[in-house]
């Protein structure tokens, strides 16, 4: 038993596997799909509130140790405790958006070697299956599908909430028992279901199931809308923007930048997800690997190019609400614009919801097909070759509870289990070029050990920021997954059926 579940798995049999007839996926995206489905998870509607946010700063308030974050408590014990601020970042926020490129392209660069070494299903869970083992895999396959789950119930959550305010714009009230969760901080809101959240992911799951080119279709004309929203938004907004609101450029200094860069790290989140599709890819030793860099160097130019005209056209200290974007265009007269900046913001939500989606989907697929979950979850439809049981199930995992809770305040959840993807992502590739050193590789990270370290200590920095309640449900999840895989996976994995 010790021997299996630290016992990995063949790369070659890995590929093998994904070629048998039962279990092949249709290829058919490219690096330009890739690319798009890359920019649909990034780029959601934090473009259009995180960035205020983080210029001006947030003031927090903590009554106990466990919404302490666990780095302030490890430094300060219980003087952690009472009101925390988080200094703005100002005019600087650019800046903090280009660093937090940088620290995401580290992980980005282990993410596209692993990929064209292993162009499967599953992403960080297949990736540690051949470099780590059975159980670690199992680990970081529980993990990847909390993840993408909450991340979708609070976006789906989020996107009645646009709905509503889009169809406000036109005059049409939609009705607050159909447009709200049920319970919201544990108490009624008066709500029967919140419907537009749960018919958006259920509509994008039959689209999932229809195919993969087809799904990639749908996201690209998205993330078209959503950068084009973005644009006008730069183009009207760029003449009103006055030098004087950019003095002082850093008015909190490196410690604003730093922490304006904590709270939008999370915008960049979602790159990951290129690797899930690289099964259904055409070439993607090479296609991967571009998708996944060159989306992190799109939404970088992009959220760069919103932060500079934002700051520009208000003071950064007035950014402190929740729809910064829209309030300063109605602060310089813009109306007319602001329409279009709920349109791309509900464009980014839905191409996010989609390209998670799919890749929770196939987190649940890989698992299957390793038998660490049921088979069924493994089954590919006849006509469509799309994993579809699953695909089905990871709708309805996500679309029922957000018409029944607010998750927000899990998200978390998602950021702590992102994070902890990339250390395992990165420990993979320094074990694999020890291990197999001379297995060809479409794309090579530089300056190993330098840069795999480096996006290792970087993300455990972060992980150290969020406070002890999330480390808690973290670990509470990863318990109840144990006893799965305990009580089933072990007994079914393909190691089990051998011995």
């Amino acid at each position: 038993m010790k021997s299996q579940i630290f016992q990995t798995k063949s790369i070659d049999r890995l590929i093998a596997e994904s070629e048998e007839p039962e279990h092949r996926l249709r290829k058919t995206l490219g690096p330009w799909s890739l690319t798009a489905l890359g920019i649909g998870a990034i780029v959601g509607s934090g473009i259009f509130v995180l960035t205020g946010t983080a210029a001006a700063g947030q003031k927090l308030e903590m009554r106990s140790l466990l919404n302490a974050p666990l780095l302030g408590v490890l430094l300060h014990g219980a003087h952690a405790l009472g009101f925390n601020g988080r200094p703005g970042a100002g005019p600087a926020i650019a800046l903090s958006f280009l660093l937090v490129a940088f620290v995401c392209g580290l992980a980005g660069l282990c993410y596209a070697e692993l990929a064209s070494m292993i162009p499967i299903a599953g992403s960080a869970y297949t990736y540690t299956y051949a470099t780590l083992g059975e159980i670690v895999a199992w680990i970081i396959g529980w993990d990847l599908i909390l993840e993408y789950a909450v991340s979708n119930m609070a976006v789906a959550v989020g996107y009645s909430a646009y709905i509503d305010n889009l169809f406000q714009s036109f005059g049409i009230h939609l009705s607050r028992q159909f447009t709200q969760p049920m319970l919201v901080g544990g108490k009624w809101t008066g709500s029967y279901f919140d419907l537009p959240g749960f018919l958006i992911v259920m509509l994008l799951t039959v689209i999932l199931v229809i195919g993969i080119r087809e799904s990639a279709e749908a996201n690209s004309v998205m993330v078209g809308v959503k950068i084009i929203a973005i644009l006008i938004f730069v183009a009207a907004a760029a003449p009103h923007v006055k030098v004087a609101n950019w003095k002082p450029f850093m008015p909190n200094g490196w410690q604003g930048v730093l922490t304006g860069g904590a709270i939008i790290f999370f915008s960049y989140i979602g790159f990951d997800s290129v690797s899930t599709a690289a099964e259904e890819c055409k070439h993607p030793q090479t296609d991967v690997p571009t998708g996944i860099l060159a989306s992190l160097v799109v939404c970088a130019v992009l959220y760069i190019s919103v932060a500079v005209v934002l700051t520009g056209i208000q003071k950064w200290p007035h950014l402190a609400n929740a729809a910064p974007v829209a309030r300063a265009l109605h602060a310089i007269g813009l109306v007319a614009v602001e329409r279009w900046v709920v349109i791309g913001a509900l464009m980014g939500m839905t191409s996010s919801l989609l390209v998670y989606q799919l890749g929770q989907a196939r987190i649940w697929f890989a698992m299957s097909r390793d038998g660490l979950l049921p088979r069924a979850f493994a089954s590919v439809h006849r006509r469509f070759r799309t994993p579809h049981v699953s695909t089905w199930v990871a709708g309805f995992f996500v679309a029922l509870p957000a018409g029944v809770f607010d998750v927000g305040t899990l998200a978390d959840l998602s950021n702590i289990g992102t994070l902890f993807a990339f250390v395992l992502v990165a420990l993979g590739v320094l074990v694999l070029r020890k291990k197999q050193p001379n297995r060809p590789r479409g794309f090579r990270v530089p300056w190993v050990p330098v840069i795999p370290l480096a996006s290792i200590l970087c993300c455990l920095v972060l992980m150290a920021s969020l406070p002890i309640e999330t480390w808690l449900r973290f670990v509470v999840w990863l318990i109840i997954g144990m006893g799965i895989y305990w009580g089933y996976g072990r007994h079914r994995s393909e190691f089990a059926r051998r011995r």
